[in-house]
This record gives structure tokens, C-alpha cells and sequence, in this order.
């Protein structure tokens, strides 16, 4: 089987956007999350079970960059919840396709949460599947679905995965 390939550039600038997108939201500059994204985008985490069969429910579905903003204003803003910090470790991009300038790829994630009086616990493990296109602002997300592993998840799912 062929896999797709990429030049060097922009292979590594793919790369570059999944470590920035993970320090970002991180590092909690909130502000930064949708600008991520294309305008018209898709922002999806979804339990594996539903995304295998084709199931459309999702935990949370935002599909444009208003929406992603309005996440923001609301995590920021308006939703009460006990602080805590996420890490991300997020593995190398696979590179699923490229055509007509799409890249679709995939990469395996692990988030820890940290509560300020606790110690770190795995907080959401899975992968994303993302198309990745190239802007005047360079690559950005036009979809990431991120599929996590576990039916079990916390009450609430505040920051973005």
C-alpha cells in the first residue's frame, strides 16, 4: 500500500500546527483555540462506540468558528466549574490522504487533568481525525473529530480536547 507523502515544509508545518494547537489550549489562551480553524469548520468529540457505527451523537458538535468563539466566551465567561490544568500528549500525525489540497490525517492523543488539589489522572484518551487545509494564515483544521476511547467520561468536559 502507498502512503501519501508531503514535502519536508509542509509536513513540518502540519506538525507544527498539532504542538501549537496543544500548547494552546494547554496553557489555557482560550482566545487562540478557534483560530485553529477555518471559518466554516467542523468541531467534533464523539464517544468511539457512536463514531464506529455511524452514529451521529456527539458530546459536543460546533460547526463554524462563531460557534468555537462562543465555546470560549463560555469558558471564559460563563460556565462555573472547579479549575484545573490539562496536558495533552499527542503522537505524530499519520497522513490518511492528501487530494485537492485536503490533508486528512489521523493522530493518537492522551489528556491529563490536574486539579489544584489533586494529583494528575488520565483525563480523555482516543485520536483525531482531521482534514487540514492550507489558508493565507497557513494550514488550519476544516474538521477535527476528536474520537475518544472510554463510554465513561466526566460529568462535564469543559476545555477543548
Amino acid at each position: 500500500m502507498s502512503r501519501p507523502r508531503l514535502d519536508p515544509d509542509t509536513w513540518f508545518e502540519i506538525q507544527q500546527l498539532y504542538a501549537d494547537y496543544a500548547h494552546a489550549v494547554d496553557s489555557g489562551q482560550w482566545d487562540l483555540w478557534p483560530e485553529f480553524f477555518t471559518e466554516q469548520c467542523v468541531y467534533k468529540l464523539q464517544p468511539r462506540e457512536n463514531f464506529e457505527r455511524g452514529f451521529p451523537l456527539a458530546t459536543l458538535l460546533l460547526t463554524s468558528k462563531g460557534m468555537l468563539k462562543d465555546r470560549v466566551y463560555g469558558i471564559s465567561e460563563t460556565i462555573y466549574h472547579d479549575p484545573y490544568y490539562q496536558r495533552h500528549v499527542v503522537g505524530a500525525p499519520l497522513l490518511r490522504q492528501v487530494e485537492d489540497g485536503r490533508i486528512h490525517s489521523e493522530a493518537h492523543y492522551a489528556v491529563f487533568r490536574t486539579k489544584l488539589d489533586q494529583e494528575s489522572t488520565v483525563f480523555n484518551v482516543g485520536r483525531y481525525i482531521d482534514t487540514v487545509v492550507p489558508t493565507p494564515d497557513g494550514y488550519k483544521f476544516a474538521e477535527r473529530i476528536c474520537v475518544f476511547d472510554s463510554e465513561m467520561i466526566p460529568n462535564s468536559i469543559i476545555y477543548p480536547i
